[in-house]
């Protein structure tokens, strides 16, 4: 499981969205320089939701190695998930616009979803690979 590229960019995937639970998404800053409110990724309950299902759903891409097809589905369903809350992270800065500062924590999502992306693509090598083995082991039996 873990000798192949496409579980090592699942993994980081998977990472960079459970760090999120843990990270800040934006601070206000006061007028004398400091922080007067920070706010978390998850106090906010539809980003909540939307990290679980995420990683929800790459660790399920992450444990099924033996069922390629399910594994990249999954990771792409999880991909198009995670730009979506990328977007609405970026429409929330927009709305925003000068009252909050965002961290660097608010792009992790779109790594995330290059790296799900990245995976996907192998996943899809993989499987082509494994089904001209087999097309070539099926016609070396005919004979």
């Amino acid at each position: 499981m873990w000798q192949r590229i496409q579980t090592l960019y699942l993994a980081i995937a998977t990472g960079l969205i459970l760090s999120m639970f843990f990270t800040l998404k934006a601070v206000v800053p006061a007028a004398d320089g400091t922080v007067a409110e920070s706010y978390r990724f998850v106090a906010y309950t539809p980003y909540l939701v939307l990290l679980m299902v995420i990683t929800a759903l790459n660790l399920l891409a992450l444990t099924t190695w033996k069922q390629r097809v399910f594994q990249m589905r999954t990771t792409i369903l999880a991909a198009l998930i995670t730009l979506a809350l990328q977007i609405w992270l970026f429409v929330d800065y927009l709305a925003t616009s000068g009252s909050m500062a965002f961290r660097i924590s608010a792009v992790f999502p779109v790594v995330a979803v290059i790296f799900d992306l990245m995976a996907a693509r192998r996943i899809h090598a993989d499987e082509l690979m494994v089904e001209s083995m087999s097309r070539l082991r099926s016609s070396k039996r005919r004979r």
